[in-house]
């Protein structure tokens, strides 16, 4: 395939790791760096003063929060408040090789915040500047056209607004030979036409963008400070929002955000309101669990909810935590009988049918072969294996820690023949299933419980069925033959067997035997559904905000991030919401500057 290339000649991420890589111990870098790289203005929660004003108040320094400061700052005082660290000096976060290990890391500190939703399904949330583009596959994609004109957004400001976000942080990827062969098989498959590289979200077959650079090196949100105003926006790490400042004057309509209040690691709470003026605003970026959850702990939500946990009812709005979704994935794996490099998401196949078919391949699926503690790292499925909670073997209500030790215990036994080969998935469009999030307890930093209700949609079931289906059809296509056993199933547990293994023992799942039969692959979709962490939803438009994303019913407060979404855009969203953050940045300042209010 052609040669990588990067959309942007920018190299960030090696001068933010010596810059700011300290600042993960607490310790500031020289007055020279900060002089000449303009990132004096992160810091440590710890070193924030116990009372500030700013003319904005973000909270969430994800894949909206990021962009959207950092346009803000251009004419105003801007407080970025993030409750992670940085993503910098971490190679669970910025080497391609280790993507999963991430997911894998549970302690306290790990940029992902592990919960399992009342379905079963092990999932993961963003704990670090940048969100979630600190933990994906780096799959870029626009929205649709269509997915554009239902959100009432201004196309030609959409598109400056990518483009915008693409200068910094996209690349076309270098396309290796199990991924050329997924490609060819999906249109030998029937998903066509051929669309050749494009970052357009098109039906038919097309490599896609990466935020992943040609050495394996992880761009992310995080970069966009590196376009703020450094004398303007002020980021503060390690900062946990407890709750919004709600007033309501006399005779006023509405309740007015004033301000939040915030916590350091120390338990020290720390207020920050907002400056005089009709304009200055708190802005929620926190994502689907984070803003859903923070206006429930500020009194916005269901009024039984609220009385429930003992919080003072500002407005009683239902539609808080309601419509969430989550993507169901499932997957396949494929033995290779050749040795496969490592690869994530490049390819996709955007069906007619509403589904997305995709695929990750690896040599041992990034873990390296040498050096300390290889011989035991050396065994592993990546994003699919059971140290991220990803265990499809077993149906959603089963996948116990004890299940996932077991599984991880047997994987690590197991040839290592067995991980040669790659996952191809699918992901359902939408999806139609939705489910609601509730409040566990007022701890801002505890997951709230989330329900996603995968398949209860009949149609969602039917579009799973039908992805499979297509994924049987590229296995067994001509051009993926190089990368499957002869014979297919039978073959391929003959060879396992030969090395001492069974297909039975694998914690991955292999291709369905006839999945030609729609009933047992119902069946196999319900009982190996997975996330693919594009869960979304919680403060829809026209619900919870309005078509600028005010909050309805009070007044200084809106919500720019995935939550506002009511279905998933493009085959990965994280493009659409770095796109958004800029697009409401810029909207929001136009509003302020037409409307002549003071900004400094």
């Amino acid at each position: 395939m052609a040669h990588g290339h990067r959309v942007n000649t920018v190299s960030l991420a090696l001068v933010l790791a010596t810059v700011l890589g300290s600042l993960c111990l607490g310790i500031t870098a020289s007055p020279e760096a900060q002089k000449r790289y303009n990132f004096r203005f992160v810091r440590h929660a710890r070193d924030a003063p116990l009372v500030s004003h700013y003319n904005y108040i973000v909270v969430g320094g994800g894949t909206a929060g990021c962009p959207l400061a950092a346009t803000l700052s251009e004419h105003s005082r801007v407080l970025l408040l993030e409750r992670g660290g940085l993503p910098y000096g971490n190679r669970n976060v910025s080497s391609e090789y280790h993507f999963a290990d991430a997911l894998a890391d549970t302690s306290p500190r790990s940029p992902a915040q592990r919960f399992v939703s009342e379905d079963g399904v092990v999932n993961a949330r963003a704990r670090v500047l940048g969100g979630g583009s600190c933990l994906n596959a780096g799959f870029y994609t626009r929205a649709s056209d269509g997915y554009v004109r239902a959100a009432g957004w201004d196309p030609r400001l959409v598109n400056a607004s990518y483009r915008w976000v693409e200068r910094e942080l996209v690349f076309r990827p270098d396309v290796p030979h199990w991924q050329c062969a997924l490609r060819e098989g999906l249109l030998q498959a029937g998903v066509t036409p051929d669309n050749g590289y494009t970052l357009e979200h098109v039906s038919g077959t097309k490599i896609g963008g990466t935020i992943f650079d040609r050495t394996g090196r992880r761009h992310t949100a995080a970069d966009f400070v590196r376009r703020a105003h450094p004398r303007r926006l002020t980021v503060f790490l390690h900062a946990t929002v407890s709750r919004i400042l709600f007033r309501r004057s006399e005779g006023a309509a509405k309740p007015v955000a004033y301000g939040v209040v915030f916590t350091d690691p120390a338990g020290v709470r720390h207020r920050v309101y907002l400056r005089s003026g009709a304009k200055s605003e708190v802005i929620l970026t926190a994502g689907t669990l984070g803003s859903p959850q923070l206006l429930m702990l500020s009194g916005v939500g269901p009024r039984g909810q609220l009385e429930k946990h003992g919080i003072l009812p500002v407005m009683d709005q239902p539609m808080v935590g309601q419509g969430v979704a989550d993507n169901p994935m499932n997957s396949v794996f494929v033995p290779s009988p050749v040795p496969v490099a490592l690869s994530l998401v490049q390819i996709v196949g955007v069906t007619r049918f509403g589904t997305f078919i995709e695929g990750v391949s690896g040599s041992q699926f990034g873990i390296p072969l040498h050096g300390r503690g290889a011989a035991r790292r050396a065994r592993s499925f990546g994003m699919f294996s059971p140290m991220t909670g990803q265990l499809g073997t077993v149906p959603p209500m089963e996948r116990t820690p004890e299940a996932m030790r077991r599984a991880a215990e047997a994987m690590r036994r197991l040839d290592k023949r067995a991980f040669r080969g790659g996952f191809i998935l699918e992901k359902i469009l939408g999806p139609l299933s939705t489910g609601h999030i509730e409040l566990r307890s007022t701890d801002p930093d505890a997951n709230p419980a989330v329900t996603f209700n995968y398949f209860r949609d009949p149609r969602d079931l039917e579009r799973c069925v039908r992805g499979i289906q297509t994924i049987e059809r590229v296995v067994r296509s001509r051009a993926f033959a190089r990368f499957t056993y002869a014979n297919g199933s039978a073959m391929e547990a003959a060879v396992l067997s030969r090395a001492g293994l069974s297909a039975a023992n694998l914690p991955v799942n292999l291709l369905p035997r006839g999945a030609s039969d729609t009933r047992p692959l119902q069946q196999y979709c319900r009982e190996t559904v997975m996330t693919i962490w594009h869960y979304h939803g919680g403060g829809h438009v026209g619900a919870v905000v309005d078509q600028d994303y005010r909050a309805l019913g009070v007044r200084g407060l809106r919500v720019i991030d995935s939550s506002t979404f009511k279905y998933s855009p493009g085959t990965n969203p994280q493009a659409t919401v770095m796109m958004l953050g800029r697009y409401m940045g810029l909207k929001i300042q136009k509003e302020r500057w037409t409307r002549n209010d003071e900004t400094h």
